[in-house]
């Protein structure tokens, strides 16, 4: 237990100071260097941790309600996260309890949250936990293993499961089990200025279902032509290979370990990355504000891949509205085969300290888990969160034209994107990887031995996972 502590302890250092996996619309994400080991971040929009929240004006630390009607929940981001959780609360109100009440708690950042169990359960006392904890997809299986007497789940509770895509549901699903309720969709989106590509002589139609060498041969066209970048990243916090590797339905993994050497599909994303960045397609940002502020708020490209939580980021620049749309990303293969991934998202989880396990699982259940129209039309009109579940994404709401996109309807689009994402194998050494990886990228790029940098980058994370 000693040592399961140690690492849950570890963990939480390390995304101390990062925002969460769910980004505002207001502020972009960061990644987790800069951003919180989830994938994204708000930290920007966020209030301070002793801060209190419009839903109860309670502190930042309070444990489970006792109260029959309510239920205290931590949560992260007021732009983001927080509308959500009360577009629920106003829909349950109405149309289950009119006395129902949802405390919600704003944490900081997603660490936070993290903190909490670990000290929680490093005490072997979970009393100062919530009913509920936002948690972030990609950690949540950790937090399981270190602490498996923190977590109630959704066992008897009336939910279609079978309404959320199997990716999504893989994160919070341990041994059959389902452990959480899905609230943001991190889909995949690639967005290209149509205009840019209309000048180097391509649409929209023209990226669809396309190779990543085809890819690499429009955006050479696109930059002598124009002058932008195909695409953009964070150099330092390396999203590409994950998203590319997704799309291929192949891991960095397998069996529990690291995956890279031997991994000819990783290679293979790879040299990608590296080709494109030596063509002037890929530009490798120095950091997250740069990727953000510089390469796509500042117009320096002509196309943007990240999970769709980056399109406020895009929608930052008014003069561009109407100029961009939204496709799925290349595969290797191309012919007709598209890419489709995820990049963050978060879930929300049922603590045992819960005072009232039946009302927080009939809560989730009729909102977020109903796929309820009430709840997620108001969560993406108040705080852009798209919904995991296909239902909702069936609605009006969902389904009206967005002026900023040329008037498709994106967000009933990327609902439909995100069933088709693949299960890849999942580790808790995702950030170090990526971590090891980028610097191999920039090595690759700077003249260093491919197959030499992969190793080592490898060699890098099995110490790691073996310390």
């Amino acid at each position: 237990m000693k040592k399961r502590i140690v690492s849950a302890i570890i963990a939480g250092t390390m995304v101390a100071s990062l925002a969460a996996c769910s980004p505002s619309p207001e502020a972009p994400a960061t990644p987790a260097e800069t951003k919180a080991a989830g994938e994204t971040k708000a930290a920007a929009e966020t209030q301070a941790a002793g801060e209190t929240q419009a839903a109860g004006e309670t502190q930042a630390t309070a444990a489970a309600s006792e109260d029959a009607n309510t239920l205290t929940v931590y949560a992260w981001d007021k732009n983001f996260n927080i509308p959500a959780l009360q577009a629920a609360e106003a829909d349950y109100q109405k149309n289950v309890n009119p006395d129902f009440k949802l405390n919600i708690v704003e944490q900081s950042q997603s660490s936070d949250v993290e903190n909490a169990v670990t000290l929680a359960g490093s005490a072997g006392d979970y009393s100062t936990l919530p009913d509920i904890v936002l948690f972030q997809d990609h950690y949540f299986k950790k937090y399981v293993t270190d602490f498996p007497d923190a977590w109630a789940s959704f066992e008897g509770a009336d939910v279609n499961w079978d309404d959320f895509g199997a990716e999504k549901l893989s994160y919070s699903t341990i041994d059959g089990v389902h452990y959480g309720m899905p609230v943001d969709n991190g889909t995949v989106i690639f967005a290209y200025r149509t205009d840019l590509l209309e000048q180097a002589g391509y649409t929209i139609d023209d990226m669809k279902g396309i190779s990543w060498d085809e890819w690499l041969e429009i955006g050479k066209k696109v930059y002598d032509t124009t002058g932008k970048y195909l695409l953009s990243m964070d150099g330092d916090g390396n999203d590409l290979p994950y998203m590319m590797l997704q799309a291929e339905g192949v891991s960095q993994f397998k069996d529990g370990d690291i995956n890279l050497s031997e991994n000819e599909t990783f290679k293979k994303i790879i040299d990608v990355i590296v080709r494109g960045a030596k063509d002037n397609v890929i530009y490798l940002a120095n950091d997250w504000s740069d990727y953000t502020d510089q390469t796509i708020v500042g117009d320096m490209v002509a196309g943007v891949m990240n999970g769709n939580w980056i399109i406020p980021t895009i929608q930052q620049v008014a003069d561009n509205s109407g100029k961009w749309e939204i496709t799925s990303m290349p595969t290797l293969e191309g012919n007709g085969k598209e890419g489709f991934a995820s990049n963050g998202g978060s879930s929300l989880y049922i603590t045992s300290n819960c005072q009232n396990l039946e009302l927080a699982q009939d809560f989730l259940a009729k909102t977020f888990g109903a796929g309820s129209t009430e709840t997620y039309d108001a969560a993406l009109k108040n705080g852009g969160v798209i919904t995991c579940s296909a239902k909702a994404g069936e609605s009006a709401v969902y389904n009206e034209g967005v002026p900023y996109f040329n008037n498709t309807p994106i967000y009933a689009e990327i609902v439909k994107m995100s069933a088709n994402v693949p299960v890849v194998e999942q580790s808790d050494y995702h950030y170090p990887t990526r971590t090891q990886v980028a610097a191999a990228i920039q090595n690759i790029i700077n003249g260093a031995d491919a197959d030499a940098s992969i190793k080592d980058a490898e060699d890098q994370v099995r110490f790691a996972m073996q310390g």
